[in-house]
């Protein structure tokens, strides 16, 4: 007998498929007339995650505005430089 966990990750898997493929299906129909809006819409849909050096970066510029590094923030910016050689 399959355990809850099991039951929710098959769902969750299935259903992430189920919406590539109709995902690739749209950006295959909008290629036709320019390669361009398939790309673009597959990138707007499945967008990349940003590396460590731009989390970081993101963070350090968001503190400046704030004024004060909110909780996990220094976190992520020491990991990103810990990255860097020395």
């Amino acid at each position: 007998m399959q355990d809850h966990s099991t039951k929710y990750a098959l769902s969750r898997q299935a259903a992430q498929w189920g919406a590539d493929q109709e995902l690739e299906a749209c950006c295959e129909w909008l290629s036709v007339p320019c390669p361009s809006y398939g790309r673009e819409l597959r990138n707007a849909r499945r967008p990349k995650q940003p590396s460590l050096k731009e989390q970081a970066l993101d963070e350090l510029h968001i503190s400046f505005d704030r004024g004060y590094l909110k909780e996990g923030a220094a976190d992520t910016i020491r990991r990103a430089l810990e990255q860097l050689p020395d």
